[in-house]
């Protein structure tokens, strides 16, 4: 049985293939609405989610599907102890895949180790949140024409940040990417992913602290909030906030061309007055995740 726990689980023709059926997708949307008609989709959300919750709900809903699980763990037997293996023992007996997410880093590898239907890691902890690399991967494809011969600059929480780490991973395997790495020392990226991706795979990159430097050498800048949720000290979360905010005065010497992207939800990483240039992608990218969540699902039904 085939799960999706992290982003490398995924070969690039695997990604490349899902890519494309997001694409189908996205151009004849009534050739997939009845093909998981009677199929059901679980979502396991042991940590608050809107948008991704919401995105596997659409997703399995556009295909023909329905959706049942819960919001947060409260409001599941976990609030009585039960163990992530039993909660995916039982659910599987009333879906036909689950996705999950969950505060615990390798909590739904381990459900997939139970599970007897396919798991979707919906994010666990700081660790990974594959399906929105995905979503990424889908946006920059449709943004740029293509995955390869890019600078990504990456701004923010890189060390906290799973979305980073995950597009990090990802996008080490396409040809003639750089990256910059922007973020204070105190939430660089973690050494492992310097070490075992980008220094042994011999990718080019560079860390800063600076955004404004860096801005006239990206094709896209990937910003990202700095997440309350992971800090166990809140006196250094509330110095750390605040650290990038972007402006239309600091993209001045953007490319015409630079796309930005940003998981969401923000905070005020990202102002308002950004939304409305045509540079702002981050609303395209959440329709985006829609699509390729769809996709996935379709691949670990074996529907397509």
């Amino acid at each position: 049985m085939k799960h999706l726990i992290d982003i490398m689980d995924l070969s690039v023709a695997e990604i490349d293939e899902l890519i494309e059926t997001a694409l189908d997708i996205i151009k004849d949307p009534e050739k997939y609405q009845d093909v998981l008609r009677h199929k059901k989709l679980a979502t396991l959300f042991f940590e608050p989610s809107t948008r991704t919750r919401l995105s596997f709900e659409s997703a399995m809903l556009s295909l023909g599907g329905s959706v049942l699980g819960f919001s947060e763990a409260q409001s599941s037997s976990a609030a009585k102890g039960e163990s992530v293996a039993d909660t995916v023992r039982v659910v599987g007996c009333y879906a036909d895949i689950i996705a999950m997410r969950h505060p615990k880093e390798g909590a739904p590898l381990v459900a997939s180790m139970f599970s007897p239907v396919p798991i979707i890691n919906a994010g666990d902890g700081g660790h990974n949140h594959p399906t929105q690399t995905l979503t990424d991967l889908l946006t920059i494809r449709r943004e740029k024409g293509g995955l390869d011969n890019l600078t990504i600059g990456i701004c923010g929480d890189l060390k906290y940040g799973r979305t980073v780490h995950s597009l990090i991973n990802a996008m080490s395997r396409y040809r003639n990417i750089r990256f910059v790495l922007i973020s204070p020392d105190e939430l660089k990226v973690p050494d492992y992913i310097i070490n075992d991706v980008l220094k042994k795979k011999n990718i080019p990159f560079k860390e800063t602290a600076s955004l404004e430097d860096s801005m006239e050498d990206l094709d896209i800048l990937y910003m990202t909030r700095v997440q309350r949720e992971r800090f166990f000290d809140e006196s250094e979360y509330m110095r750390l906030k605040d650290s990038y905010i972007l402006t239309p005065e600091k993209l001045i010497n953007a490319k015409k061309t630079m796309s930005i992207l940003h998981p969401l939800p923000r905070v005020n990483e990202i102002s308002v007055a950004v939304d409305n240039d045509e540079r702002a992608c981050y609303f395209r990218q959440v329709l985006n995740g829609k699509f390729i969540r769809m996709a996935l699902i379709l691949k670990l039904l074996e529907v397509i």
